[in-house]
């Protein structure tokens, strides 16, 4: 019997393969303003990140603030790509449909994102009234306040909890809240997680017995 009596899942690189989509849009917008950012090795350096410090590096980059629809036209053209291109994580749903524990989603994107992403990828009805965003706190990752809201907010305390996160500053996020974190290392192009999760696993079908 599993220890764990709910499980935290980070939604980007966990439960749909969006980062790559996501990137790749923020590169080329910020390209168009003159910056000289190659999309290979941008993963890598955006990745987890919450967008107000992708914004900072940006801006670094460019060396003059960005202009005030940025965001707004980001979010415009991510959500277009998404609905043409995102696809779920390969394996989740079938994690999903056997888990014996409550679970949910928190995540570092808006609601709003987070939602339309889970709908074009089939993966909404798992998560009905169970999305936690760090919009909704003003408080992103690596602080560990998404993972406690989540946590309380399902009726669990953190050590009975585990967390399923992509990026560095997702697994130290967990970590520093309390939580047992296992790292999904698809796309730990660095390998940066099998030093600081729990555990790690490299196939979402791997996941139901470690569970």
């Amino acid at each position: 019997m599993s220890k764990y009596k709910c499980i935290i899942f980070d939604c980007d690189g966990v439960l749909i393969d969006s980062e790559t989509i996501s990137i790749g849009v923020l590169v080329d917008m910020v390209n168009e303003l003159g910056a000289n950012i190659e999309k290979e090795g941008s993963v890598t350096r955006f990745k987890g990140k919450s967008f107000n410090l992708c914004m900072d590096v940006i801006t670094e980059a460019i060396s003059k603030p960005l202009p005030g629809n940025f965001e707004a036209e980001y979010r415009v053209r991510t959500f277009k790509a998404f609905k043409e291109e995102i696809q779920p994580i390969d394996g989740i749903k079938d994690v999903l449909e056997n888990i014996q524990v409550p679970f949910c989603v928190a995540s570092s994107g808006p609601e709003n994102k987070i939602e339309f992403n889970l709908e074009v990828t089939g993966l909404l009805p798992y998560f009905k009234n169970k999305i936690f965003s760090c919009y909704a706190i003003q408080k992103w990752k690596p602080e560990p306040d998404i993972f406690l809201w989540a946590a309380k907010t399902m009726g669990f305390k953190p050590e009975e909890c585990l967390v399923i996160e992509d990026s560095l500053s997702g697994v130290r996020a967990a970590k520093s809240g309390g939580f047992d974190v296992f790292g999904f290392t698809a796309h730990d192009y660095n390998n940066e997680l099998a030093a600081e999760a729990t555990k790690t696993f490299n196939k979402m079908s791997s996941l139901l017995n470690m569970v």
